[in-house]
């Protein structure tokens, strides 16, 4: 009794990649943004040869919940942010 849902197409898919990297931006600490950004790439690449229909599906389906907690920890993270820069963000 499953209802077939046909998989996300391409424009979802690069979607759900933009907006898992924006909101990556959010966070104010170096090392978890660019710990967010590196995950997300991965994962995709991981991803990318997928054929299978549910597989599929249950790729993004993973990637939308990931986005959702996400988005919960940027909030949170930039409620109590350190106030001093890493040594990463400092220019010279």
């Amino acid at each position: 009794m499953a209802s077939h849902v046909p998989p996300p197409g391409r424009s979802e898919v690069l979607a759900l990649f933009r907006s898992l990297l924006r909101t990556a931006r959010e966070f104010s600490d170096y090392n978890i943004r660019e710990y967010a950004k590196r995950r997300t790439i991965d994962a995709f690449r991981l991803n990318k040869d997928l054929s299978d229909p549910s597989a599929v599906s249950a790729a993004f389906s993973d990637g939308k919940s990931q986005l959702e907690v996400a988005k919960r920890q940027a909030v949170v993270y930039s409620l109590y942010a350190p106030k001093a820069k890493s040594i990463m963000e400092i220019k010279h």
